[in-house]
């Protein structure tokens, strides 16, 4: 019998992070107490504005099929959002609102990526990148960082040998590391675009959740930079709307017109009601962010220290996102990711998933209660021998 399995496919692994996650949850079905700390879903509510805005709509009937690319009132929301947030002017015709990011990005490499035509990842990666590429008959390419700093430097960037490259994703905050990415190394990344001709596609979720002062740069804003980028963001993060799946993406015309069609082939359009929802989160009060924000900066506080007092690990404190990324004394982390949740019942991802500088790392996610964090640091701590 023939294999019907499409080849693209077969080398593509399962996102880790949902394999932990559901690990996780499979062993809570059986009565275990499990603490999970490896997902990136905010333990907050949804606001409660935004929930209402989303009753209200379906109690009068917006229910049915919205226009493809997005609805009027989000279509505009999301253009005076770019404009204010990030000083991108877009065309309503260069904008897409897709069920979640994730959609976004792939419809964008869909879009792009001919057979063999390589994408840069700067590394550590979040997991769903490489799939993407692999899915879309991209090569990925990996840009190692440096750690335990993971810093961007032009060196780093030329370093690889990608005589093919055609994207390069850039993700801050990032996820997994934390890290905010400064104006120098947005220059950097900016420049090597132009010097290699390169379509960045900008991952820019985690926008919202900066620490310390730190203040978010979109790429595109970059001079040169705004043709050649595709800004993709959404509700998920900022607004603790993961089961929402909204996300949007901007960019110029010609790119997202090819992205819309893999878009409107496929899942047609986000929700109605959904899209109503994130109307309202734009268009409303950001109170509920900040105060998520500070809940966020008080929890990675406490998983920095928790995490530097186990001897053989190593936390540098997170600048953005709400994940922490650290180093665990050259030991191998999908081992040590089950031996956790195996013996302690705490369930992080393994540093590996995010590519080959994630290795000697695992990503735990502090949003979370911090009293289960305070009770996973101490089962980690006994099971290490801390």
């Amino acid at each position: 019998m023939r294999e019907f399995t499409a080849a693209r496919l077969r080398d593509v692994e399962e996102s880790a992070t949902i394999t932990v996650s559901d690990k996780a949850k499979a062993l809570k079905a059986q009565g275990k107490d499990v603490l999970d700390l490896s997902g990136g879903d905010p333990h907050f509510p949804t606001p409660r504005h935004i929930v209402q805005e989303a009753t209200e709509a379906m109690e009068r009937g917006d229910t049915h099929y919205p226009p493809s690319r997005g609805i009027p009132r989000l279509l505009n929301a999301v253009q005076r959002k770019f404009a204010q947030d990030n000083g991108l002017e877009y065309a309503l015709d260069e904008l897409i609102v897709t069920p979640g990011g994730k959609l976004a990005i792939y419809a964008t490499l869909m879009a792009t990526v001919e057979p063999g035509d390589e994408v840069l990842l700067l590394s550590p990666a979040w997991v769903s990148y490489e799939p993407g590429i692999r899915i879309a008959s991209g090569v990925p390419v990996y840009v190692p960082l440096e750690p335990e700093e993971y810093r961007i430097t032009p060196e780093a960037l030329r370093s690889v040998d990608a005589p093919r490259a055609k994207v390069l994703i850039f993700n801050s905050p990032n996820n997994p590391t934390g890290r905010v990415a400064t104006a120098d190394e947005i220059r950097a990344v900016a420049e090597f675009a132009q010097e290699r001709d390169l379509l960045v596609i900008a991952d820019e979720l985690y926008e919202k959740l900066l620490y310390d002062g730190r203040e978010h740069q979109s790429i595109a804003a970059q001079p040169g930079m705004r043709d050649r980028t595709i800004t993709v963001n959404g509700m998920s993060k900022a607004y603790a709307m993961t089961g929402w799946r909204l996300g949007y993406a901007g960019g110029p015309r010609a790119v997202i017109a090819q992205a819309f069609k893999i878009h409107q082939q496929s899942v047609t359009s986000a929700a109605t009601f959904t899209q109503m929802a994130a109307a309202c989160a734009l268009e409303g009060p950001q109170d509920a962010v900040a105060e998520m924000l500070q809940g966020y900066d008080s929890n990675r506080r406490l998983v920095a220290d928790a995490l530097n007092a186990i001897p053989g690990v190593h936390c540098p404190m997170p600048e953005g996102a709400f994940y922490a990324f650290p180093s665990i004394e050259g030991k191998e982390s999908i081992p040590f990711a089950r031996e956790l949740l195996d013996d302690a019942l705490v369930a992080v991802t393994p540093g590996v998933a995010f590519g080959p500088t994630g290795e000697g790392h695992i990503r735990i996610s502090f949003a979370t209660e911090a009293s289960i964090l305070e009770r996973a640091f101490e089962r980690m701590s006994k099971a290490l021998g801390a």
